[in-house]
């Protein structure tokens, strides 16, 4: 991720006496920190070729300049496994990019993944770096305000806590919640719990925001927080690569669709939702969700603005 890449020229910059310490450092993380999740493990589940070609009808729906271009510029934040994450050979991999590939597939273009940070690729969006974005963004309507999105996926909030340490989701205050920053869970959900805490005279919500979801996981099989609290498919996978460090607290709630964010009024809206309405309905869709384990949130219905709160 962007992150990453900034510390690896900070390390070169400093020579060799970093590189050094980087490496002394990097053997007391892995000390300390024996059977965490790590979202670039190379875990990517097999499955069936699927073998998916142009639709000329909808790939005439592209907006000339995107046709002209033959690419899908994308925006997406890594590591949120398994929606979008690096495998062992650093290729950006998952559900999302599975998908993602299909449609630009329909559409007859090749979708091109550029690595930003969450907060930014909104803005990139709308200043034309990028045509889209894709980074498991829950459609709601503030954000609506300043682009539309194009619904692909329904996803709930789900907790995860220490099995000798169980949480309730409804109940928990003074308790310290991991949430990766900008997401749903950092914005509205866990402040929204933590606003009722106090309102009922007890104490807030401590929320820990980390840079990725790898980092909230990992705080919580550490004992750094009690719980972490992230989009359903996410919590999901992160519990079962954790070899039983974690597991769910309670059931997943307030499900709301996933969607790709794209320009206002922008005529790649409609070639996306056709697209994804194809994939839908010939099966491919749900053969890309069966394969990362995610069809719990599988949709009949693809929309432009499919908010509803």
């Amino acid at each position: 991720m962007v992150g990453e890449n900034v510390r690896v020229q900070v390390v070169r910059r400093r020579g060799v006496r970093a590189h050094v310490v980087r490496l002394l450092l990097i053997g007391v993380i892995v000390a300390l920190c024996g059977g965490c999740v790590v979202n670039d493990e190379g875990l990517v589940p097999e499955g069936p070729a699927i073998s998916v070609q142009k639709v000329p009808e909808i790939a005439a729906l592209l907006p000339p300049r995107v046709a002209e271009s033959g690419k899908l510029q994308i925006g997406v934040n890594v590591p949120y496994a398994p929606n979008e994450f690096k495998d062992a050979d650093g290729n950006i991999v998952g559900f999302d990019v599975d998908l993602m590939e299909a449609v630009a597939a329909v559409l007859g273009v090749e979708a091109v993944f550029n690595q930003a940070d969450f907060d930014k690729i909104i803005p990139a969006i709308q200043s034309g770096s990028y045509d889209m974005g894709m980074s498991s963004f829950t459609d709601s309507k503030e954000r609506e305000k300043t682009v539309d999105f194009v619904t692909y996926y329904s996803a709930g909030i789900q907790w995860a806590q220490r099995p000798d340490n169980p949480v309730d989701p409804n109940n928990a205050c003074g308790l310290r919640v991991a949430v990766q920053t900008t997401t749903t869970e950092d914005i509205d959900e866990v402040p929204a719990k933590s606003a009722a805490c106090v309102a009922a005279g007890k104490p807030p919500i401590d929320k820990v925001k980390y840079d990725s979801q790898d980092d909230a996981a990992n705080a919580l099989i550490l004992g750094r927080v009690d719980a972490l609290s992230a989009d359903s498919p996410v919590t999901g996978y992160a519990i079962k690569r954790s070899k039983g460090r974690m597991e769910a607290a309670g059931a997943p709630f307030e499900s709301a669709p996933y969607g790709w964010p794209i320009v206002k009024g922008s005529g790649l809206g409609p070639a996306l939702q056709q697209a994804m309405q194809y994939l839908i309905d010939t099966g491919v869709y749900l053969q890309i969700a069966q394969k990362w384990s995610v069809e719990a949130g599988v949709i009949e219905v693809s929309k432009i603005n499919g908010a509803e709160s």
